[in-house]
């Protein structure tokens, strides 16, 4: 029965809330593991006490504090949905607290690291000019891995300089896309066209000739990180934390930056505003004579 009701909560995120893929599976499997926990518990006996037990079982398994947030999140929104729909007559997770979470600053590369990571693709094959494209995309523009390997040929406007980006929630939003950017694009493209005139909208293909996909992003990535020798771990978030910092350090106003990474919230972008004023104290110690 339980399982119904989340196939039936899971319905209505996709339909009515037009939620994406990657926020529809985090919501599934959330569920199934309170599904589990409850074995054959009626739904209308499950109260905040039942609710309570399992986020102190997730704490034994030592889960991290953003793992158990999520899933509160996701219980919360379940039970609200629920009440609302008058399957049951009390909401057990309105009283739920989410736990602190550690504050953690993004990490970022500096701008010649960005240089270096940039040009270490070489330019000789289709696959080379495809990762160069890449790399510039994501720098140019800020924009998710998810996001990136959603894009099609059509999603670039090369005359406007603009990209048309499909983000969380399905929502739409222009994203500006650099010169340098554009210009990797239109090689791999070229190239692309004379290895093999594949017909497809996507606009970075796999070596089998199908859409990229977000673990193939990241192998990519890797490769040149250990290429170029940079000396921290990063994964493809690292250059969109590095777009939003690069440019508050170059003088970009807070509400701009929101708009170009697509956060519904501007308390999201302020964490790079942390960066920037870390970075400016540092320069401080180091530099003044009485610091």
């Amino acid at each position: 029965m339980f399982d119904r009701y989340v196939e039936k909560f899971i319905r209505y995120l996709e339909i009515e809330r037009n939620a994406s893929k990657h926020t529809l599976v985090n919501y599934s499997i959330d569920l199934k593991s309170l599904s589990e926990f409850l074995k054959d518990e009626p739904i209308e006996k499950v109260d905040y006490v039942v609710l309570r037990r399992y986020l102190a079982s997730l704490k034994e398994l030592n889960l991290s504090k953003v793992s158990i947030a999520r899933k509160i999140a996701s219980i919360r929104s379940f039970f609200k949905f629920l009440f609302r729909e008058g399957i049951i007559k009390a909401n057990p997770a309105s009283s739920l607290s989410t736990p602190k979470r550690d504050k953690h600053l993004p990490k970022f590369l500096d701008e010649k690291e960005i240089v270096l990571l940039l040009e270490s693709p070489g330019k000789e094959d289709e696959s080379g000019l495809r990762d160069a494209a890449i790399l510039e995309t994501l720098y140019s523009t800020g924009i998710r891995v998810s996001e990136l390997v959603g894009l099609n040929i059509g999603s670039v406007d090369q005359i406007g300089g603009v990209i048309k980006v499909l983000g969380k929630g399905k929502k739409e939003r222009i994203v500006p896309i650099g010169d340098r950017a554009l210009q990797a694009v239109r090689d791999y493209l070229k190239k692309r066209r004379l290895a093999g005139g594949k017909d497809d909208r996507a606009l970075f293909f796999n070596k089998n000739g199908g859409r990229l996909t977000d673990r193939s992003v990241r192998r990519i990535i890797n490769k040149y990180i250990l290429k170029t020798s940079i000396q921290q771990k990063i994964s493809p978030h690292t250059l969109r934390h590095s777009f939003a910092t690069h440019l508050l350090d170059h003088g970009a106003d807070l509400r701009s930056v929101q708009e170009l990474l697509g956060h519904a919230n501007l308390s999201t972008t302020q964490i790079y505003t942390h960066i920037t004023t870390e970075r400016l104290k540092s320069a401080y110690e180091k530099t003044h004579p009485r610091a």
